[in-house]
């Protein structure tokens, strides 16, 4: 069973990069029963960075964050996108048979120019990239958010509509969705993400944690008044920390009353600050170690590699490209 990954060098990682994809991938990589890809999606984040110097550093500062969440080279194969140039190709080869109509109903390309990005080719297709991501290494299982399980769908469209025109070349990927922790809500309660604004970083210094804690939108209940914790966005991030005794406990402050939501951000803060603190060591060693960063992504890309040009032999062979 393989199960793949990727997340994009577009920013600083936060929270629901980490429980929504990374820390899923690090269990099951710890427990050694699959076979575990995980990439840096430096050609999707293309879409929204245009200025090089930052795509390279964010790239690498990626690469830095996964290692000091968990991800380990030798157990799962960890890469970055661009050195594994067979995607490109598959890529090119599936947008001959990807439908208009099937990228057009793609909701996450309407979503994103709705709310001001450019619509352009790149951002259109987008889906048939990550369809090549996902096909080209045989994946069995793709952890996603919900707003992505409509793009694994599109790639086993693709995988099915391929396989019926040239034999059974891909695997049927399936999405892998965490029923508990789906969508992790940002600061304003709508999904975190980069791209709204509203996210809380996990390698921030306490200053900048503090003031996104801070930032996240609550009601306005008198502090001596007991708070609904069901509806509460601070609630509903800081339950990703806690374990059933600790959410009931958290739950009876606030029903209890006499605390404000400030306080409940000032727990929040100490929760984040706590958990991430040996990630936040490791984090500033890869930083400031280049050179093993980049050794260890040169052997996934190996690795990765000789995985893609299996596929793309049997690719190329059955629509003609000629060697």
């Amino acid at each position: 069973m393989r199960t793949l990954t990727g997340l994009q060098p577009s920013g600083k990682f936060h929270l629901g990069n980490y429980f929504a994809s990374i820390k899923p991938m690090v269990e099951a990589q710890n427990l050694g029963k699959d076979d575990m890809f995980m990439f840096i999606a430096n050609y999707h984040a293309m879409t929204s960075v245009s200025e090089a110097k930052k795509l390279k550093d964010a790239t690498f500062e990626a690469a830095a964050a996964f290692l000091a969440l968990g991800i380990d080279p030798d157990k799962s194969t960890f890469w970055v996108q661009s050195d594994v140039k067979e995607v490109l190709e598959l890529y090119w080869i599936l947008s001959q048979l990807t439908p208009m109509g099937l990228v057009e109903r793609a909701h996450a390309y309407k979503d994103k120019v709705a709310k001001g990005a450019e619509a352009h080719h790149g951002l259109f297709s987008y889906p048939v990239l990550m369809a090549a991501d996902i096909l080209l290494f045989n994946s069995n299982l793709v952890p996603v958010g919900k707003d992505q399980i409509q793009h694994v769908e599109i790639a086993r469209d693709l995988a099915l509509k391929f396989n019926n025109a040239h034999g059974e070349i891909f695997v049927l990927p399936e999405a892998k969705v965490e029923a508990n922790i789906a969508t992790v809500p940002g600061t304003d309660g709508a999904k975190m993400s980069k791209s709204y604004g509203n996210t809380i970083d996990i390698f921030s210094d306490a200053k900048t944690l503090k003031k996104q804690c801070s930032s996240i939108v609550t009601d306005s209940t008198p502090l001596e008044e007991p708070k609904e914790w069901k509806t509460c966005n601070v609630f509903a991030i800081a339950k990703l920390f806690l374990d059933d005794a600790g959410q009931a406990e958290l739950a009876k402050r606030y029903e209890k009353g006499g605390e404000g939501y400030g306080h409940f951000k000032m727990y929040l803060n100490e929760l984040v600050w706590n958990y991430f603190g040996d990630a936040r060591d490791k984090f500033d060693y890869y930083i400031n170690h280049k050179n093993e960063v980049y050794e260890m992504l040169d052997t996934g890309a190996n690795k990765a590699r000789k995985v893609a040009r299996a596929t793309m032999e049997k690719v190329r062979d059955v629509v003609g490209i000629y060697r």
